[in-house]
């Protein structure tokens, strides 16, 4: 294998990932799935490779929406994505198209843009669009939306709160309208962060209850390291020991697949023996960086984006605490930690934001008390927070 820092995988590239497709795959025979996990990980990755290797009873379609602004947009993508489709067996989205036609009084043919005075009926032509696919295909159509959460803050911003929502709510009457409907939503941000900002906006429904939330880990500790090592022979790097070296890239990165080729076109750069020594240098480099190549400051960055102001400052202080200890912290010590930054704080609150910094992949709660979860970025916070 080949170095590749931040490039595009290809399918048979996406290396320790097939238990976890097998699962994906499993789960999708019976409802949709929203797949969350910290940046790096590989999600888009790992869904491209599921549209690649498709079982032959799927339909999968694959859609990166982080430009998505607005429901219309969303509607109009979708609308492509399905043309596009059917256009392989000389069919168009014909509801869609005939409903367009009524709508406008315009005879609606070749390519199809949306016009903006037709942004109130997005919901009509979104459901008409899908149904137009579905009841077309004898095969199981999933969607798999890459940036779903980034598309819906988008819409957030841009048309207000109550939009974001009719886009979740839309999308889950679709779901319980076809059986055989399903939905993949994933993304650099979770979706925790839009739902919890529209529940301060008044918004109480559950719009994802009926999909299975997954988890992507980290690389388990013996794939992580098989990656590296193949990455070392593949790049032909002189090592002093390539087995101590590939452990020791995949134990410093905390198996995160990302920072491994990262850490490997490095030492092809340097065309240095490789070494224990060499990986813990180089990793520490990135660390310091100004420059930030690996882009760890949005681990801080976030924090103001996505917290609302009553919770920042409290954040920020639990993971200082959490960052300056060596060992996991139970609720009630890290509370009287808490109290000597805090003046009074609110013990629900802290209880609450400890959840919301979980499903952020900041920290875990253990048996033994809560701590970071990756001692890579733990050391990051620690260094540029000047916590001891």
């Amino acid at each position: 294998m080949r170095a590749n820092p931040g490039g595009e995988i290809a399918p048979a590239e996406v290396f320790g990932r097939d238990k976890l497709i097998e699962r994906l795959w499993r789960i999708l025979e019976r409802q949709s799935l929203v797949l969350s996990a910290e940046r790096r990980m590989g999600k888009t990755s790992i869904l491209k490779k599921m549209r690649a290797e498709a079982p032959a009873d799927k339909l999968p379609v694959y859609r990166d929406l982080e430009k998505v602004r607005s429901p219309l947009e969303f509607a109009q993508t979708i609308f492509d994505d399905v043309e596009s489709y059917l256009s392989r067996s000389k069919r168009t989205a014909a509801k869609a198209r005939q409903w367009l036609t009524n709508l406008t009084g315009l005879e609606i043919g070749g390519i199809v843009k949306f016009p903006d005075a037709v942004a109130n009926e997005w919901k009509t032509l979104l459901t008409k669009t899908i149904e137009d696919l579905v009841e077309n295909q004898e095969r199981k159509v999933i969607f798999f939306w890459d940036e779903m959460p980034l598309m819906l803050d988008n819409i957030k911003k841009k048309d207000g709160e109550s939009a974001a929502m009719e886009v979740l709510d839309t999308l889950r009457s679709l779901r319980q309208t076809h059986s055989e409907l399903r939905m993949v939503y994933t993304g650099s941000i979770g979706l925790h962060n839009v739902l919890t900002s529209l529940k301060r906006a008044g918004y109480a429904n559950r719009p994802t209850n009926d999909m299975k939330a997954v988890d992507v880990p980290p690389l388990s500790p013996n794939d992580a390291e098989e990656l590296a090592r193949r990455l070392l022979e593949g790049e032909d790097i002189e090592t002093d020991d390539i087995q101590t070296t590939a452990k020791a890239i995949a134990t410093a990165v905390d198996g995160i697949p990302y920072f491994i080729h990262h850490v490997v076109d490095h030492l092809i750069e340097e065309d240095k023996a490789a070494n224990v020594a060499r990986v813990d240098a180089i990793i520490n480099t990135y660390l310091i960086d100004p420059q930030d190549p690996w882009d760890l400051r949005y681990y801080r960055e976030r924090i103001d984006t996505y917290y609302a102001n009553d919770e920042k400052q409290l954040v920020l202080n639990l993971l200082d605490i959490l960052a300056g200890t060596d060992t996991s912290l139970p609720f009630d010590d890290l509370f009287n930690c808490l109290e000597s930054r805090q003046v009074n704080p609110d013990i629900e609150k802290t209880r609450d934001v400890l959840t919301l910094i979980q499903q952020d992949h900041y920290i875990l709660l253990q048996s033994d008390g809560y701590c970071f979860r990756f001692p890579l970025i733990k050391y990051w916070w620690r260094m540029h927070r000047g916590v001891r």
